[in-house]
């Protein structure tokens, strides 16, 4: 059951109709229903899971109370319980996403000198969403350690918090600090913030179901059949990649955020027009930024600060750090850790001229456009981030090295016409979901300012004209997903 299923508007539908008209204002009763149908959700994906996601969130609520009591006492036993309760969290992530990586790799060692090593691996299934859900955890913890927030006693509110359902499949990774606080508030049906949050429902919809499933359908394809495909047509399946997976996560971001607003919570953003972005630090401040956000406060910070007497070389070492975690966070690869160490080394001239951190406005051009300098910027960092895309969808490095291969092997030909039938309803789908991609992004230039495309609608002075924005959008919604493609989550897997 995904968040842009028929099957989850049914159950949504159940849990606000309770939710709103059987326990109206009931605060405790809200937050045991918002409970039961998180660990119900998490349940219908995976039953076998909900004990470990149980355990863990018992096991930090009373650490909680452990490091808290431990802060008025001994600082030396606050930090060791707080250590504890990161190798803790670390641990559960290594184990499910990184163990048998780790046999792996021993197998083909000792094949590799020789000798055969006399261990398999194990048949760990990975619990959806446990790269989210565990850092809210360790989070928890640090946050306590650190002052800046007090143990809460109600264990059914912090249950909810790493559990909500809106957001334990693929984020945003909200903060204890901002989650917890809505939760012991009094809720009531807020119809502005009702209305805004279905606008960002529908926005995220259209980005998932009609640009990234189409583009998906095409990418997917080519990608199964490298060896297949002409050079041109792979470069172009590059270019087209971050559309994608710009499309498919963000828009379950917005899907998540705008759930959570019918329910009266804000969650934290999670993008904010990442491709806008002229520099690499530009692009990653704006991209999956509550994991950037969250690795930035509790890894790059305290490594920058721990580094501070080696300069500029110890912020680099810092920095790199920073992003191969990021990209192993993704999983067990050593394409994903190259993925990672790629956008580490890109920082290294900025950090050099020291403009890491520096802002600057966008300069325009005709009709409010972005100015020549601005664009070449973009379409630079846009074009670096599509080459470490290529590893990361590649999930190997040799298929990243065949993928590439091919691209610059094979030049003649722009679609591979042997393995596409260009002039059916698959090609004429591709090129809808391309011309709708590149209109994204020029209504997301302009309203930039906005969280999402269609927050504002003040341009629209008729309520007519927004319904029929709302109409044309439901329909290209309702008819324009690809039936074969994108039938999950991209983010779902990590």
């Amino acid at each position: 059951m995904t968040i842009n299923s028929i099957n989850f508007l049914l159950f949504f539908a159940a849990v606000f109709a309770i939710y709103y008209f059987a326990l109206k204002e009931k605060t405790k009763a809200q937050n045991l229903l918002l409970l039961a149908a998180s660990y119900l959700f998490y349940g219908i994906i995976n039953i076998k899971m909900v004990p470990l996601l149980f355990a863990a969130t018992l096991a930090f609520w009373l650490l909680g109370f452990a490091i808290n009591k431990a802060n008025e006492s001994s600082e030396k036993r606050a930090f060791a319980l707080t250590a504890f309760g990161v190798a803790l969290g670390v641990g559960v992530l290594v184990y499910f996403k990184y163990f048998n990586w780790f046999i792996e790799s021993i197998i083909d060692f000792s094949r590799a000198i020789g000798l055969e090593a006399n261990i398999h691996t194990l048949d760990i299934l990975v619990p959806i969403g446990v790269s989210f859900f565990t850092f809210k955890l360790i989070s928890y913890a640090i946050e306590i350690h650190r002052r800046k927030l007090t143990p809460t006693t109600d264990f059914v509110a912090f249950a909810t918090y790493i559990a909500f359902f809106p957001t334990i499949m693929a984020g945003p990774i909200d903060r204890p600090n901002g989650f917890l606080p809505q939760l012991a508030a009094k809720r009531q049906f807020d119809y502005a913030l009702a209305v805004d949050g279905c606008r960002q429902i529908l926005w995220g919809m259209f980005k998932k179901m009609v640009i990234a499933d189409n583009l998906a359908a095409y990418i997917d394809a080519s990608w199964s059949s490298i060896g297949d495909t002409t050079g041109a047509n792979l470069l172009f399946v590059a270019l087209l990649y971050p559309v994608q997976l710009y499309a498919d996560f963000s828009g379950y971001s917005d899907m998540a955020i705008g759930t959570s607003k019918l329910l009266g919570f804000r969650v934290t953003r999670n993008f904010n027009y990442p491709f806008f972005g002229r520099n690499i630090a530009e692009f990653w401040r704006n991209w999956h930024m509550s994991l950037t956000g969250w690795l930035t406060d509790y890894v790059f910070m305290p490594l920058n600060i721990a580094f501070r007497n080696a300069g500029k070389l110890g912020t680099i070492v810092a920095v790199t750090i920073t992003f191969v975690l990021i990209g192993l966070w993704h999983g067990a690869s050593l394409a994903y850790g190259l993925f990672g160490l790629y956008h580490g080394l890109l920082y290294i001239p900025m950090i050099l001229m020291g403009t890491m951190g520096k802002k600057r406005k966008y300069g325009t051009s005709v009709l409010g456009l972005p100015s020549l300098r601005d664009f070449a910027g973009m379409a630079m960092t846009f074009a670096l981030v599509a080459f470490s895309l290529v590893i990361f969808r590649a999930g190997s490095v040799e298929v990243a090295w065949e993928f590439l291969q091919g691209a610059v092997s094979s030049p003649a030909g722009f679609f591979d016409s042997r393995r596409f039938d260009l002039a059916g309803t698959y090609q004429i789908r591709l090129k809808i979901a391309v011309v709708l991609a590149i209109a994204m992004f020029i209504a997301e230039w302009y309203t930039r300012h906005y969280e999402y495309v269609i927050a504002n609608l003040g341009f629209l002075r008729s309520g007519a004209a927004r319904m029929a924005l709302y109409f044309f959008l439901l329909v290209v919604i309702c008819t324009g997903k690809y039936a074969d493609a994108g039938k999950i989550f991209i983010y779902q897997q990590f």
